[in-house]
This record gives C-alpha cells, structure tokens and sequence, in this order.
C-alpha cells in the first residue's frame, strides 16, 4: 500500500530563489530535520541520475544513507527515490512563480509500505510524514526569505 502527503505554502522569493536554495543539498539539515549533512556524491550539482549521501538521525539512530536523484527539471521541480524505513519511498518538490515575486512551493511523500513498516496504520505514518513535511516547508520558507531579506 502506498501513502502519499503534500505540503504546499507561499515563499515570498522568486522561483529562482528556491530553487537555489533547495539545490544547495549542503544546507539541508537547516530545514530537513533527519538530515545532520548533506552532499552530492562526487561533488558538483544536482542532475537526473546522480547520488546524494547523507547522514540522518531517524527513528532515534545515527545513519548513512543516500538518495538517487530521479529528476531535476529547472527551476520547476526535483525528485529522489531511495527508503524510509524498510520500504522504498519518493518525494520531490514542485514550483511555480505567482504574483508578486512569490513562489507557489509544493513537497510531496510517496511511500511503499513493505515489511516491518506494514505494522504501522497507514493513517498513522500518513499523519507522521505530513507533520514533518510541514515542518520542513516551514523552514524552508523562513530560510529563503531571510536569505531575500523578506520580513
């Protein structure tokens, strides 16, 4: 069974300014809260097909883990596929300008239940990855607009 969240705000910066920011993987544990550091395999940027390691703290341990970067369409949206738990899970990031300079910015979660994570109601880990997903939105909207000097 698959679950899927989005999260959807308004960042008070261009579409340009997001996407910067989001392809800055270096500054990800600034709003991810599993991620402790970020880099992209091989140094370089971002594309299709390309690695990003990390290490992350979820479900109360310390681990390495890396994500296949599954799209990269500038300066609109970004995809990753790798696991949550035991089950193999994707998410990305969508935007769009609106008036004012304004960036419509929306993060989505897709998970495979598989193995042990099948224990877990669906509702309930729904419920625990949207919470998060917000969170992350939260901050990735107050860092981008500090950055732009936005109030």
């Amino acid at each position: 069974m698959t679950i899927r969240t989005e999260s959807r705000l308004t960042v008070a910066g261009s579409v340009d300014d997001v996407w910067g920011y989001l392809c800055d993987v270096g500054r990800w544990a600034e709003w991810a809260p599993t991620v402790l550091a970020c880099e992209v395999r091989g140094g370089g940027v971002l594309q299709a097909g390309g690695w990003i390691d990390q290490r992350a703290r979820d479900f109360g341990w310390n681990h390495r883990r890396s994500e296949r970067v599954t799209l990269v369409d500038s300066p609109r949206s970004l995809a990753f596929a790798g696991t949550m738990g035991t089950s193999v899970a994707r998410w990305g990031m969508e935007f769009a300008a609106v008036d004012g300079g304004h960036t419509d910015t929306m993060m989505w979660v897709e998970i495979d239940r598989a193995n042990v994570m099948r224990a877990i109601p669906a509702r309930t880990l729904e419920s625990q990855v949207q919470h998060t997903s917000d969170i992350e939105m939260a901050a990735i909207k107050a860092a981008v607009e500090a950055d732009a000097g936005e109030p």
